[in-house]
C-alpha cells in the first residue's frame, strides 16, 4: 500500500478494494454523494467528495462550503451533513466532514 494509506484503516478494508483508482475522475460513489449533497444544500458554493478508501466506497472525505451553515456551530453543521447522507452512511466504514460558511 502507498505510504499515505496507513494508520486508521483496518487491513480488511484494503482487501475489499479490487483496484486502485485513477485520481483524474470521480468514482460512482463520489458522484452519487456529491449529487445528494447538491440537492440537500442548494446554496452551497463548494462541494468536494473524495473516496479515501482507494476507490471502494468504504470511506469518504467531504468538504462543503454553504450559506446554510452560517451562524451554526460546527457540530450542528456536521449533523446537517449526516442527516443529508443518512441512507448513504449506512453503507460506509467512515466519513470525514469539513464544513464552513462562505467568507463575507
Amino acid at each position: 500500500a502507498p505510504a499515505w494509506f496507513s494508520g486508521c484503516f483496518a487491513p480488511q478494508l484494503l482487501l475489499r478494494c479490487r483496484s486502485w483508482r485513477s485520481f483524474t475522475s470521480q468514482t460512482d460513489g463520489e458522484s452519487r454523494l456529491a449529487r445528494v449533497l447538491r440537492e440537500k444544500f442548494p446554496r452551497a458554493s463548494a462541494i468536494k467528495v473524495v473516496d479515501i478508501s482507494g476507490g471502494c466506497g468504504a470511506m469518504y472525505e467531504i468538504h462543503i462550503e454553504s450559506e446554510e451553515f452560517r451562524e451554526k456551530r460546527t457540530v450542528q453543521q456536521h449533523q446537517m451533513v449526516n442527516q443529508a447522507l443518512s441512507e448513504e452512511i449506512k453503507h460506509m466504514h467512515g466519513l470525514r466532514i469539513f464544513t464552513s460558511a462562505p467568507k463575507p
